[in-house]
């Protein structure tokens, strides 16, 4: 049996882990652990499927001084890294703020990643793709979401299906209302978390707004963290899938590998509620470490 391939195209990013023991007080010295890390939304979702067994390609853009690092640490998952070095702009940092109970607070500079151009990420590398994956900080700025837009035009040409992550409530509020659903219509699967969902849809009732994102994406997955997920696929009823126990230490990624564990148990034919069984079984493995890739 073939392993089916997925091409990737996003973020990587350098993730400065901040774990705190307590709140952070203002004005005051705050002891934490700090921890440098490989990350971004796409390059960790990448990482994680590789690491569950699916074919990865992964197109993105680096700055030039740490490059062959990325690379090197997506091939430790198994991805296939096809990241442009950037000789101008180093590449994005996240300092993620983790507090006591794993939840964390992200302060952003994406850097090269918003210098993605469509040579960066070929529609040729969807030959033979079994699916293209996007999330999506890929649509917030116009240079990308050139890219993103080409390579979801060059996957209905070649009939690839492509899946879409949201990634981000606060950018998504930046966009005019109804211009991501447009950009993304057609999605088989959309994976928002309750937040984004809610942007996207309006409102707060999880099984409202799937039944509403329906109308643009072929499923809904809407993630919500330790209430598990919601899993809505077109003239369905809604299946809610558990999250599994785990010993939180830190959230960094755990989307990521939801969306993975869903993907790679989809692609293998499973059903939507046993794939959203496998999201949440990646999850739980995911915040019970730290960073936003798999061990």
């Amino acid at each position: 049996m073939t392993t089916p391939r997925v091409l990737v195209c996003g973020d990587v990013i350098n993730d400065i882990l901040v774990e705190t023991a307590a709140p952070l007080v203002d004005g005051q010295d705050n002891p934490a652990a700090i921890t440098v890390r490989p990350g971004g939304s796409a390059a960790n979702q990448a990482a994680w499927m590789a690491s569950l067994g699916l074919d990865v390609v992964f197109a993105g853009r680096a700055g030039a001084g740490d490059a062959a690092f990325h690379r090197q640490e997506l091939a430790r998952s198994g991805v296939h890294a096809r990241l442009a070095a950037d000789e101008s702009v180093p590449t994005g940092s996240i300092v993620v703020l983790v507090g006591p109970d794993g939840e964390r607070t992200m302060i952003t500079d994406r850097g090269a990643n918003l210098r993605l151009r469509p040579a960066d990420a070929s529609a040729t590398l969807l030959d033979g793709a079994a699916l293209l994956h996007l999330t999506g900080y890929s649509f917030f700025q116009p240079a990308t979401r050139e890219v993103a837009l080409g390579l979801i035009a060059g996957a209905r040409r070649r009939g690839v299906p492509f899946t879409i992550d949201p990634g981000s409530a606060a950018f998504l509020r930046q966009l005019a209302p109804g211009a991501f659903l447009t950009w993304t219509k057609g999605a088989a699967v959309c994976f928002p978390n309750l937040d984004e969902a809610a942007v996207l849809g309006g409102g707060a009732d999880p099984a409202s707004l799937a039944a509403l994102l329906t109308r643009y994406y072929h499923a809904v997955v809407i993630k919500l963290g330790a209430d598990g997920a919601l899993v809505v696929a077109e003239g369905s009823q809604p299946a809610r899938v558990a999250a599994r126990p785990a010993v939180v230490r830190d959230t960094t990624g755990a989307g990521d590998a939801f969306c993975a564990g869903f993907l790679a148990a989809w692609l293998a034919g499973s059903d939507m509620a046993a794939a959203g069984r496998a999201g949440a079984e990646a999850a739980a493995v995911a915040v019970s470490g730290l960073g936003g890739r798999p061990s």
